[in-house]
């Protein structure tokens, strides 16, 4: 598919655009790197279980914030390109430093879950604006979206370098000090990521083009996520991948307190996990998923990996297989984040991804009040069976979509999306008339 073209941005004769684009980034990527300083999330379960919590009670809050994100999150991916990108990204690190500083203060579950419901408006705004955010950037700079997964890949990089960092300092001065210290020493660096945000020049392409009525544009996008048969698998497998994901990293340190592992063994441990972020990013390009040998190894070792959670009671053991099933999950997640963007046009693409990513928090609520009570009365390796049985099926759909592929690309940027049905207009209150945006 080719990629689209735009004027690129007037730069000196004596500087490429490669070289303007990586000095524009900058503010950017320095942005990501100090709001991903995260000192408390590698003890956040250990402080969790210091002020009441059990795991019946870590699934009511993971399903706090859960029920949070969708709701936040199509709006404010509408609010990004209607308003301002930067100022979304802005909005999620003064949410981040205040549900860090209500975290920090709680001495009570209730309170706590406060904290995880404002959590829940940073996932939101944050999530999908970044990419938006470098990819217009990019655009902007070279004329192209050619070096867009490169680009992205170094923030996403840059943002597993910190989330690695912090845990491993976290851990190291919760052991010296305290887990609730590290909330307040947090504030500082999210403080400091919203002054470089300031600095970052945000790109106006999304400006530029005419707006399409609001209703109209959600009914496309419905109709395109519910609708199209070839899509669906596709979305399915997208849900199941972010599910895993997100139980690993929300309930795996639970493994971790059921075998009384030290204080000081949970920032390596979530150093670990928060590396299969970039790790995978890594693989992503190497891994040949259309191959069915390749493709049989990764879902094999998915499945191996789930089902050690299920039998040790080995604290090394246990990390490694979440560790190994995070990063193969990640892997797989951006395979398919590209089949889901080739099977889109362009004009609805955001949309669609953050429809799907509303529905994978939706997804989640219920998982993880289920889990946390298979977790409380039967145990943490009982409830692993959940992780088993959801990647069973992620593997079985990547399968489906990575061997089934046709030879078509995704012609989807050339052609036109489809017009929404009755149907789709009534789920999203259109009339017949168009409503302006």
């Amino acid at each position: 598919m080719t990629s689209p073209r735009v004027p690129t941005a007037t730069v000196p004769m004596s500087t490429s655009p490669r070289n303007s684009l990586r000095k524009r980034l900058l503010p950017l990527h320095v942005a990501v790197t100090l709001q991903g300083l995260m000192l408390w999330v590698p003890v956040e379960k250990l402080f969790m279980n210091e002020i009441g919590f059990d795991a019946a009670s870590v699934g009511v809050m993971a399903a706090a914030y859960a029920a949070v994100v969708p709701i936040i999150e199509v709006p404010s991916g509408i609010l990004a390109d209607r308003w301002s990108r930067r100022g979304v990204l802005i909005v999620s690190s003064i949410a981040f430093m205040v549900s860090t500083l209500i975290g920090g203060l709680s001495d009570d579950v209730p309170t706590y879950i406060v904290s995880a419901l404002v959590l829940g408006v940073y996932f939101a705004m944050f999530s999908g604006t970044i990419d938006a955010i470098v990819y217009d950037t990019v655009l902007e700079e070279t004329g192209d979206s050619e070096s867009f997964e490169k680009r992205i890949g170094r923030v996403r990089f840059m943002e597993s370098a910190a989330l690695v960092s912090s845990a491993l300092v976290g851990g190291w001065l919760a052991g010296l000090t305290s887990p609730r210290l590290m909330y307040f020493l947090t504030v500082p660096f999210t403080a400091l990521s919203i002054i470089a945000y300031l600095r970052f020049q945000e790109p106006q392409l999304h400006k530029t083009e005419e707006r399409t009525p609001l209703r109209s544009h959600l009914a496309v996008t419905y109709q395109t996520i519910t609708r199209r048969g070839r899509l669906l698998p596709i979305v399915a497998l997208a849900v199941l991948s972010s599910l895993i994901l997100q139980v690993v990293f929300e309930f795996g340190p639970l493994w971790l307190v059921a075998l009384a592992a030290s204080a000081i063994l949970y920032g390596p441990y979530w150093a670990g996990l928060m590396s299969t972020l970039g790790l995978g990013g890594l693989l992503a390009g190497r891994l040949r998923l259309d191959k069915p040998a390749t493709l049989g190894g990764v879902v094999g070792l998915m499945i191996l990996a789930s089902l050690v959670l299920t039998i040790s009671a080995n604290v090394l053991v246990v990390t490694i297989a979440q560790v190994l099933l995070a990063l193969l999950v990640v892997a797989a997640s951006i395979h398919v984040t590209r089949l889901l963007h080739d099977a889109v046009p362009s004009r609805i693409r955001t949309g669609v991804a953050s429809g799907v990513g509303a529905i994978s928090w939706i997804a989640f609520l219920p998982f993880a009040l289920v889990f946390g009570l298979v977790s409380k009365y039967s145990g943490v390796h009982t409830a692993g069976w959940m992780i088993t049985a959801a990647t069973v099926l992620a593997g079985l759909l990547l399968a489906k979509v990575a061997l089934g592929r046709g030879p078509e690309t995704a012609d989807a940027d050339s052609d036109a999306a489809p017009e929404p049905t009755p149907a789709a207009r009534a789920a999203c209150g259109v009339g017949d008339a168009a409503v302006p945006a």
